[in-house]
């Protein structure tokens, strides 16, 4: 059974439609690419996939006996957040809040995933650092991180790069080529940058207030919307 499954979904707020006709699934190792112009949807897919969004037609489905708590979320940050005055450590380990329970301390396990993870993405020597002294890239690695505390599953990404230089980007999107591959987590990203998307996801959902495209990697760069996306001068 997928992982997660869109049927006739349709997500918005007050009533108003901001994305329909979404009808896709998600394997688990999966990693798919959302898509689209500025304002098509992707957030809103994004907070509905969560299930923060109840949708106004339709269902999102969860499967393989995926709980919401198995979900890591890497938002897009806010400027209040790039300056949360809190250390390292102790940003990678909230991750593990979810998993806490009633348990009013963090277990020797919580503690070692923080490490482990903090490892995994270059972060050990930072341990001690304040998150917001911290380089942009080096924030978003924090965030990647502390989402990894939360799962070993399912990472939900909002524009990870946004605002990143080219080379901090690149190796960026390569460790999150890495966790997919090596750790078997499964991928769902928004992203703006079209090339990437087709160097590194499996499948690509693309967009346009309601669902335009779902396929390969492949497939899209031969379609139609895929090609015009590609090559066009639209704002990706």
């Amino acid at each position: 059974m997928p992982l997660l499954m869109c049927r006739r979904a349709v997500f918005g707020y007050e009533g108003e439609a901001a994305v329909s006709a979404l009808d896709f699934e998600v394997n688990s190792g999966d990693y798919l690419c959302v898509v689209g112009e500025n304002g098509s949807g992707k957030s809103t897919l994004i907070k509905g996939l969560l299930k923060l969004l109840a949708p106004l037609a339709g269902s999102v489905v969860y499967g393989d006996g995926l709980q919401p708590g198995d979900i890591g979320y890497l938002p897009q940050q806010t400027p209040a957040q790039k300056d949360f005055p809190a250390g390292v450590y102790e940003v990678v380990l909230s991750g593990r809040l979810g998993s806490r329970g009633l348990r009013p301390f963090y277990s020797k396990k919580d503690k070692e995933m923080a490490i482990e993870n903090m490892e995994r993405l270059g972060l050990t020597s930072l341990a001690n650092k304040c998150y917001r002294e911290l380089s942009g890239g080096q924030q978003q690695r924090v965030l990647l991180a502390r989402a990894l505390c939360s799962t070993r599953r399912l990472l939900l990404l909002d524009e990870p790069v946004a605002g990143l230089d080219p080379i901090v980007t690149g190796e960026l999107y390569s460790l999150i080529k890495q966790i997919n591959d090596d750790m078997g987590v499964t991928v769902i990203m928004v992203s703006h940058d079209i090339h990437s998307a087709i160097k590194y996801a499996k499948t690509i959902l693309h967009l346009r207030s309601r669902q335009a495209f779902f396929g390969s990697a492949q497939e899209y760069a031969a379609s139609d919307i895929g090609s015009k996306f590609i090559g066009g001068d639209s704002n990706v």
